[in-house]
C-alpha cells in the first residue's frame, strides 16, 4: 500500500524506493546521523533493500505513512528522509528526519514537520504527536521547538546506548476557512 504524501511549497515527498539506494547508504552513514540516530548498518546499496523492509516498506503498508524521501522541488534532489512513525516503545506516533549536510540551515526540515504535522491532523485523525532525540542534538531540539513541540521527559535508554528526550506536540486537524 503507498503511503499518503504530505505537500508543502519547496519540497516533495515520495515513498523511498531501491531507486534511492545510493542516497540512503549517503544519508545512514553521515556521521551526525550515526551518532544523533543511530547506526543503521547500511553500508552499500545491496543493504538498502533490506532496511527498506524492515522500516519505510513495512510502514506504508501497515499505517499508510513512514519515512519518506524528500526532494528540493525546483531541483528534484534529495535532501533528507522525514515521516511519522509508529514505534512499538512509544505512545504516541514520533515524527522523524534527517537531512544531509549540504541541505541544513535552509528551513527544510521546519517546513518538512509542519507538512507532516498538518497530514497527521487533517488526515490520520491524530491528536498528539512526538519526538525522540538525543539530549546534544541542539539543532534538533531548536527545530523541535521551532515547530511547537515541547520538551516531557528523558528516556531512558536502558541498551548502553545515550538516553534521548522526548517533545511531545498536541496536533489539530485544520478547518479549511469558509468560501
Amino acid at each position: 500500500m503507498k503511503p499518503i504524501l504530505p505537500k508543502s511549497a519547496r519540497l516533495t515527498f515520495a515513498p523511498l524506493t531501491l531507486e534511492d539506494a545510493d542516497f540512503i547508504v549517503e544519508l545512514l552513514n553521515d556521521p551526525d546521523f550515526r551518532r544523533n540516530i543511530g547506526d543503521r548498518g547500511v553500508r552499500e546499496a545491496r543493504d538498502v533493500e533490506g532496511y527498506l523492509s524492515a522500516g519505510p516498506w513495512r510502514s506504508y503498508e501497515a499505517n499508510r505513512f513512514g519515512l519518506l524521501k524528500i526532494s528540493e522541488t525546483a531541483t528534484a534532489s534529495p535532501v533528507g528522509i522525514a515521516g511519522l512513525i509508529r514505534r512499538p516503545t512509544l505512545d504516541d506516533v514520533d515524527l522523524g528526519y534527517a537531512l544531509l549536510p549540504r541541505y541544513r540551515g535552509r528551513g527544510y526540515v521546519s517546513e518538512a514537520c509542519e507538512a507532516l504535522l498538518e497530514l497527521a491532523g487533517d488526515v490520520f485523525g491524530l491528536t498528539r504527536v512526538v519526538a525522540i532525540v538525543s539530549q546534544d542534538n541542539a539543532p534538533s531540539i531548536a527545530t523541535l521547538e521551532r515547530v511547537g513541540f515541547r520538551f516531557e521527559r528523558v528516556i531512558p535508554a536502558g541498551d548502553g546506548t545515550p538516553d534521548v528526550s522526548l517533545y511531545g506536540r498536541a496536533v489539530t486537524p485544520h478547518t479549511p476557512t469558509p468560501q
